[in-house]
C-alpha cells in the first residue's frame, strides 16, 4: 500500500475487528438492532396504531405489526412527502430514494432519514472499502481517485420540501469530505438530469483523470466505458487508467458481464467487488475475492426475517430469524429499519451459501421468474446460464429479457428471448446460441429439464436478436434511462417482451 492508503487503513482495523466479531454471536447483534428500531417506531403514529413500545418481544411484534409492501406504505408516504411528521419515522423526513425498481411502472419513493443514511447506507460503503482493503496489500486507493455512476435528484412537488432521486444521487448530494475529495466527476456534473449529456460530461471530464476505482451498476457503466474509449480513441481501459484496481459494483448480476469487462479491462490487478445496497437499506459486502456470495452485514439498524420462498404469507405459519435458516433455500427478505420501513417486502429472494459467516447471493426477485409451465425458472438460472454459453461460444452479451409464450394449438407453451449481443451474430450462431443455452438452462435448473423432457411442456426456448442499443432506448421511452434502472431480466408475463418488440417493429418502420 502508499502510504496515505496505509495510514487509512490501520485507523480502520478496529470497525474490521467488530465484523469479525460477528461470528457466534449473530442474533445478538440482531436483537440489539431491533431493539433499536423499536425504540424508533414507538414514536410513530405507525407505533401507537400497532401498540409497538420499546420493550416489546420479538413475538409480539410478529402478532402485531403487518407484513407490507410499498402499495401498503404509499399513503402513508405521500403524507410524509407533504410534510405530515411522525408518520413512520419521529419528525420529519426531506430526502426519498426514488425507485421505480423492476416490479412496477409507478415510482417507489424510499425514506431516507439521516440517521439510516449514516448508520447504514454510508457505514456499508465505508466497510466494502475496508473489506477490499484488507485483502489488497498492493492497494493505492487514496492515491488515486474513485469514479462514480449515479442519478440524479430533485425538488418533488407534493405540497412540501421532499427531495428525492435516485439513491446514487442522494449519497453523492450527502457524501462525508473524504468522499467529495476522492470522488470524480464533480458533484455538479454527476447530479446532472439529462442522462445523454450527463453521459457526455462525465467522459469529457474524467477521461484524463488518475482513476483507481469504480462505483456503479455494471449495465450503466459499461456505457460510459465505452463512451471513455471512443472518446481516447484507445483499445481497453487500461491504457486510459493504469492504475485501476477495483469495480464496486451491485443492482444487477454481475455474472452476464464479467467476460466483458475482463476484455475491456485486461489487467491482472483488477478486483470486482459486489455489494447488496438498495434503496431501502445496505445489506452485504463481497468480503472474499474468490467468493461469489456476499456476507450480511449485522449491524446496520436493520432486522432481518425470511420466508422460504416457496411458501406464501397467507399458508407459511411464521416467517423465520436469521439463526433458522438453511444453506442452500431461497427465502424471500422481509426487512425492518431505521428508515421507517417495518417487517417490508423488499421484493428480493437470496440464498444462503454459509452460515458462518452468513453470505448470501441474490437470487432473484419475488415477481422476476417465470413459472408459467412449473418450470420455477430464476433470474440467477438465467445469469449463469447465459454467462456459461457466452464463454464457451465466445459471444458478449450486453442486455436480455425473457418471456414465457402460450401455443394454445399444441397445448404447450416456450420461452421467447430477446438478446442484446456485442457486435453482428449470423443466423447459424445465433441457432448454436439458443440450442447451447436450452441445455445449460436444463442443467442448472432441474425443474426447467423435467418440463422439457421430450418437449412434453415445454418446446424448445427461442432467442431473437436486439440490436445494439435497443434496451437502453426502451428505458428512455419508459422514462428510465441512466441511474441505477435496470431491465426485467424474467417476466411471467409478456408485458415487458411486448413492449420492447412493438418498440422494435416502430423503429424499423421509421
Amino acid at each position: 500500500m502508499d502510504i496515505k492508503t496505509r495510514l487509512v487503513y490501520l485507523a480502520m482495523r478496529p470497525r474490521l475487528k467488530s465484523i469479525d466479531k460477528y461470528q457466534g454471536r449473530e442474533m445478538d447483534v440482531q436483537l440489539k438492532q431491533f431493539r433499536r428500531i423499536l425504540s424508533l417506531v414507538e414514536q410513530t403514529e405507525y407505533g401507537q396504531e400497532y401498540q409497538l413500545k420499546a420493550d416489546l418481544s420479538y413475538q409480539n411484534y410478529c402478532r402485531r405489526t403487518p407484513i407490507v409492501d410499498y402499495e401498503d406504505l404509499r399513503p402513508r408516504i405521500e403524507a410524509m412527502m407533504q410534510g405530515k411528521c411522525n408518520v413512520l419515522l419521529p419528525g420529519r423526513c426531506d430526502w426519498y430514494a426514488q425507485s421505480s425498481g423492476t416490479t412496477s411502472s409507478r415510482s417507489k419513493f424510499i425514506p431516507v432519514p439521516q440517521t439510516h443514511l449514516r448508520d447504514c447506507h454510508f457505514r456499508g460503503a465505508s466497510d466494502a472499502l475496508w473489506l477490499y482493503l484488507r485483502n489488497r496489500p498492493d492497494s493505492h486507493f487514496f492515491d488515486t481517485k474513485g469514479l462514480v455512476l449515479g442519478g440524479a435528484f430533485r425538488a418533488v412537488s407534493k405540497g412540501g420540501a421532499a427531495k428525492c432521486g435516485d439513491l446514487s444521487s442522494i449519497l453523492v448530494e450527502k457524501m462525508p469530505t473524504l468522499g467529495n475529495l476522492l470522488r470524480v466527476p464533480a458533484k455538479k456534473t454527476l447530479l446532472m438530469d439529462e442522462w445523454e449529456s450527463k453521459l457526455a460530461a462525465i467522459v469529457k471530464e474524467v477521461a484524463d483523470k488518475k482513476v483507481g476505482s469504480l462505483s456503479g451498476v455494471p449495465s450503466w457503466m459499461l456505457v460510459m466505458i465505452k463512451s471513455l474509449l471512443q472518446y481516447k480513441g484507445a483499445a481497453n481501459l487500461s491504457e486510459v487508467w493504469p492504475e485501476l484496481e477495483v469495480f464496486f459494483h451491485g443492482g444487477v448480476s454481475f455474472e452476464p458481464y464479467r467476460e466483458l469487462y475482463r476484455q475491456l479491462i485486461p489487467s491482472d490487478k483488477m478486483q470486482y467487488v459486489e455489494t447488496y445496497n438498495a434503496s431501502e437499506g445496505f445489506f452485504a459486502i463481497q468480503d472474499e475475492p474468490e467468493e461469489r456470495a456476499m456476507q450480511l452485514m449485522l449491524d446496520y439498524g436493520v432486522f432481518y426475517e425470511f420466508l422460504p420462498f416457496d411458501e406464501t404469507f397467507a399458508s407459511y405459519p411464521r416467517l423465520l430469524t436469521l439463526g433458522e435458516v438453511q444453506v442452500g433455500k431461497p427465502y424471500s427478505m422481509i426487512i425492518s429499519t431505521l428508515g421507517g420501513l417495518y417487517r417490508y417486502k423488499i421484493g428480493d429472494v437470496v440464498t444462503f451459501q454459509s452460515l458462518s459467516p452468513y453470505r448470501i447471493k441474490i437470487t432473484g426477485r419475488t415477481k422476476h421468474y417465470i413459472n408459467a409451465f412449473g418450470e420455477e425458472l430464476m433470474v440467477d438460472n438465467a445469469d449463469k446460464a447465459i454467462s456459461e454459453v457466452s464463454l464457451k461460444m465466445g459471444l458478449q452479451v450486453i442486455e436480455y429479457t425473457a418471456a414465457p409464450l402460450l401455443m394454445e394449438e399444441k397445448g404447450k407453451g416456450r420461452h421467447d428471448w430477446l438478446v442484446e449481443f456485442e457486435g453482428k451474430v449470423d443466423e447459424t450462431t445465433l441457432s448454436i446460441f439458443a440450442e447451447e443455452l436450452d441445455q445449460a438452462l436444463r442443467r442448472i435448473n432441474s425443474d426447467y429439464d423435467a418440463k422439457r423432457y421430450k418437449d412434453m411442456t415445454l418446446l424448445p426456448l427461442h432467442v431473437a436478436v436486439a440490436p445494439q442499443g435497443s434496451f437502453h432506448q426502451w428505458l428512455s421511452r419508459q422514462g428510465k434511462l441512466g441511474g441505477q434502472h435496470k431491465i426485467p431480466r424474467l417476466c411471467n408475463d409478456r408485458k415487458h417482451m411486448d413492449s420492447l418488440i412493438q418498440m422494435l417493429r416502430d423503429v424499423e418502420k421509421g
